[in-house]
C-alpha cells in the first residue's frame, strides 16, 4: 500500500489557515501608530457545475447548452501518434487539446489499440514487422450487438518496446501540460480498459502490464494517471497496483460500484478496490470514471433506473469521485426534473471550498512610512474529495471597486493542495513579500482567486456569496483599510 505518512500533516483538515502577510512602501503620509484591523465573516453560497477538472464530462465538441461541465474526453488511436521506432507524430493529441482549450476546457484522454468496429489502431510498423493481430468478433458490447475487433500480441517484444517508448515521450511532452486534466492510462485490452473480456487468453501479461505501469509512473508525476483496475498482489488477472501513484476511474458507475457481498459480484469497483487495500488512495489521487451506458441520465430520474444499492449518491459518497463522464445527459437536452436532480448530486462530487472568514490587519513600521498588511483565510473543502492538480497558486488582489480592475495582483506561495474533507486538524502558513502601495488602494477591495493555468480555462470559484461580485475569477473578501 502507498505511504500516507509524509501527507499526514496536512490530510484531515477541513479547514487550513492562512496567514499571508507582505510589507508595502512607501506610503503617502509619514505612518502613524494606528493599527487597522477587521474580521469578516463571509457568506456560504453554492459552487459552480462546472468549476474546473470535477464533475460531468462530455465526448469532446459537444452539443451546447446540455450541462454545465469544465472537462472533454476523447480517445486517440496510438497508430496515429507512433509512425516508427521512437518516431512520433502528436498532431493528433495537439489538435483534440487545442481544440477542447478553445471552449474554455481541460482534456482527459485515453489512447488504444484495440476498439469494437475500429481499425488501424495499431502502428503499421509494428504489424509490418511481423506482430500478430487476432481478429474476432468481440461479444462484450452490451448493451449494443457483438462487433468486430482487433487484438495485438500483448507479448511481441516490438510492441512492447513501443509502449514503454511512447508513454516516457508523451511524459516528456505533456507532463503538467495545463491543457490536460488527466490522463487514464489505456494502452492495452479493450476500449484501453485493461481487459479482453471474453477473451482472457488475450490479455497481456503481468509482467508486460507492469512495464507499462513503471513507465507512466516514471513519465508522469505532474499529470494524474488513472488506472482501471485495482489490483493487490494476489489478483489473478492484474498486476499489483497497490504502491503505484496512480488514481483509478470505475468505468461501471452507478451499475456495479457498490459491493453487495455476493461472491459472484466481487469484480464490482469498491469490492476490487478494499480487497486492494486501496480504499483510502482518494486522499491522495484522483477517482473518476464513467456512468454505465444502461444508466446514461436515467441515474438521475425519480425513480433512479439504476441497480438496487447503485444510486448515484451512494456510489459517489462511497468512492469520493472527482469526475464522470455520462453521455446520456450530453447526447439530448434532459427534463427539468432530470437536469435539476443532476446539479445537486454533482455539485458535491470532488472538492468543494468555501472561505468562512478573512482577517485583514494593517500596521505601520515604526520610524518609516512602510505598512504591514497580514491577510488571515479560514478556508473549508465542503466536498468529498481534496484538490489533486500542482501548479494552481492561490493569489492576492487589491480589485477597484467600482470598476472591477484589478489594480495589482500578488502571487503566493499556497495552494488548495491537501484540505481534505474531514474535520481533524489545521495548519498554519506564513508568507512575506514587498510591494508598492498605491493612493487607489484606498477604495480597493482585497481579494483572492485560483486562476486556471491554461490560457482561457475557467477559474477555480469558491462556493461564497461574494464570488465574482467586484470581478469574474475573484472572491471578494472585503475593504481594504489603510491608516491616515
Amino acid at each position: 500500500m502507498f505511504n500516507h505518512k509524509s501527507h499526514l500533516w496536512n490530510a484531515f483538515g477541513l479547514r487550513r489557515l492562512l496567514m499571508l502577510t507582505f510589507l508595502t512602501l512607501p506610503f503617502a503620509t509619514m505612518a502613524t501608530s494606528v493599527v487597522m484591523a477587521q474580521t469578516i465573516a463571509l457568506e456560504q453560497g453554492l459552487s459552480p457545475i462546472d468549476n474546473p477538472l470535477k464533475g460531468l464530462v462530455p465526448y469532446a465538441d459537444p452539443a451546447k447548452d446540455r450541462f454545465p461541465h469544465s472537462m472533454e474526453f476523447s480517445y486517440l488511436p496510438l497508430g496515429k501518434l507512433v509512425v516508427g521506432p521512437k518516431s512520433y507524430d502528436f498532431t493528433a493529441l495537439e489538435s483534440l487539446l487545442d481544440d477542447v482549450a478553445s471552449r474554455g476546457n481541460q482534456t482527459t484522454f485515453r489512447i488504444m489499440l484495440e476498439y469494437p468496429g475500429k481499425t488501424d489502431l495499431i502502428p503499421k510498423y509494428l504489424i509490418a514487422n511481423g506482430l500478430k493481430v487476432h481478429k474476432y468478433k468481440n461479444t462484450n458490447t452490451a448493451p449494443f450487438p457483438p462487433t468486430d475487433v482487433e487484438t495485438p500480441d500483448y507479448s511481441d517484444k516490438n510492441l512492447r518496446r513501443c509502449l514503454q517508448d511512447f508513454v516516457m515521450e508523451m511524459g516528456k511532452r505533456y507532463d503538467g501540460d495545463p491543457r490536460i486534466a488527466y490522463i487514464t492510462a489505456g494502452l492495452l485490452g479493450t476500449w484501453g480498459e485493461w481487459h479482453t473480456y471474453p477473451r482472457d487468453d488475450l490479455w497481456a501479461s503481468k509482467e508486460v502490464q507492469t512495464e507499462i505501469l513503471n513507465a507512466y509512473a516514471k513519465a508522469f508525476t505532474k499529470t494524474p494517471i488513472l488506472l482501471r483496475y485495482p489490483a493487490g498482489k494476489d489478483a489473478y488477472h492484474h498486476a499489483p497496483t497497490s504502491d503505484q501513484p496512480f488514481g483509478y476511474h470505475d468505468d461501471s458507475f452507478c451499475y456495479a460500484t457498490v459491493p453487495t457481498g455476493k461472491e459472484e459480484d466481487d469484480w464490482f469497483f469498491w469490492t476490487s478496490m478494499k480487497s486492494a487495500g486501496l480504499n483510502n488512495v482518494w486522499q491522495k489521487y484522483p477517482i473518476g470514471g464513467e456512468i454505465r451506458p444502461e444508466a446514461w441520465g436515467c441515474c438521475f430520474d425519480e425513480p433512479s433506473c439504476t441497480p438496487e444499492g447503485q444510486d448515484f449518491a451512494a456510489c459517489r459518497d462511497l468512492t469520493h469521485v472527482t469526475w464522470l463522464m455520462d453521455s446520456g445527459l450530453f447526447a439530448e437536452k434532459a427534463s427539468k426534473n432530470r437536469y435539476d436532480r443532476a446539479v445537486n448530486e454533482v455539485r458535491k462530487m470532488g472538492y468543494d471550498f468555501y472561505v468562512s472568514q478573512a482577517t485583514l490587519k494593517t500596521q505601520p513600521v515604526a520610524d518609516s512610512a512602510d505598512i504591514t498588511l497580514a491577510v488571515s483565510l479560514e478556508i473549508s473543502n465542503n466536498g468529498l474529495a481534496p484538490f489533486y492538480h500542482q501548479d494552481w497558486p492561490i493569489y492576492l488582489a487589491a480589485i477597484d471597486a467600482k470598476t472591477g480592475a484589478v489594480i495589482q495582483q500578488w502571487k503566493t506561495h499556497q495552494s488548495l493542495l491537501g484540505i481534505m474533507p474531514a474535520t481533524r486538524r489545521k495548519d498554519t502558513t506564513q508568507l512575506q513579500f514587498t510591494q508598492t502601495i498605491q493612493s487607489q488602494f484606498k477604495t480597493a477591495v482585497f481579494a483572492m482567486g485560483v486562476p486556471n493555468p491554461m490560457k482561457g480555462g475557467k477559474p477555480l470559484r469558491f462556493a461564497n456569496q461574494s464570488q465574482d461580485q467586484h470581478a469574474a475569477g475573484w472572491l471578494t473578501l472585503g475593504p481594504l483599510q489603510l491608516p491616515n
